[in-house]
């Protein structure tokens, strides 16, 4: 087994079981709605959060990410928690310095890593928002690590710029937990998705 002083392999454990979580909880009727990531639908993100799930096994078992849908086939919770076992096998023998191929560049296969944990936790967000689940991640030292991380390789400055896919950083309302903050650094509003006095768990 690899180690290493930056290993995500146990954070991304815990945030795909989480999604693998919300994605179990959506129903057919859910499908169709809309979600703080404007250009999906529930059933599209479901499957965007699907192809994740299988770049990050392409990473692990080729070093990229290119041939890589950005849309899987399927949207369920069972694919899902498939495609994650196998990702995380592929990870435990994967050399996490090896640099990879990402779609922002050759870096480090436990930076790709680690920004895959972060995607994982603001698409949870996204899809638990839209669906009326508790949206915080069980685990908010995760979220946070992920937002300390967020706010040095995204930083509001290049909010704008043509080959940066994230608007705007977005003021956290009062209240907002770690989960939430990270997702409104990555430039989700949580504004029409969160009522001012939700307790995210309940």
């Amino acid at each position: 087994m690899n180690t290493t002083a930056t290993d995500p392999r146990p954070a991304y454990a815990a945030v795909s079981a989480w999604m693998q979580s919300l994605l179990a909880n959506i129903t057919e009727e859910q499908l169709a709605l809309p979600t703080p990531c404007d250009e999906f639908d529930v059933r599209a993100l479901a499957q965007h959060v699907n192809a994740v799930g299988l770049r990050a096994v392409a990473l692990a078992e080729s070093a990229t990410v290119e041939g890589q849908p950005f849309l899987a086939d399927a949207h369920d919770a069972a694919t899902y928690g498939a495609t994650r076992e196998r990702a995380l096998a592929a990870w435990d023998v994967a050399p996490l310095e090896r640099e990879v191929t990402v779609p922002w560049g050759v870096v480090p296969g436990f930076a790709a890593l680690g920004m895959y944990v972060s995607e994982t936790l603001v698409h949870g967000w996204d899809l638990a928002v839209a669906t009326g689940q508790p949206f915080e991640a069980p685990d908010g030292a995760l979220a946070e690590r992920a937002l300390a991380v967020a706010k040095v390789a995204l930083p509001a400055e290049i909010r704008g710029m043509d080959d940066v896919p994230f608007g705007p950083v977005v003021e956290p309302r009062d209240g907002a937990g770690p989960t939430e903050r990270l997702a409104n650094w990555n430039g989700r509003s949580s504004s029409g998705w969160v009522a001012e006095a939700t307790d995210p768990a309940r």
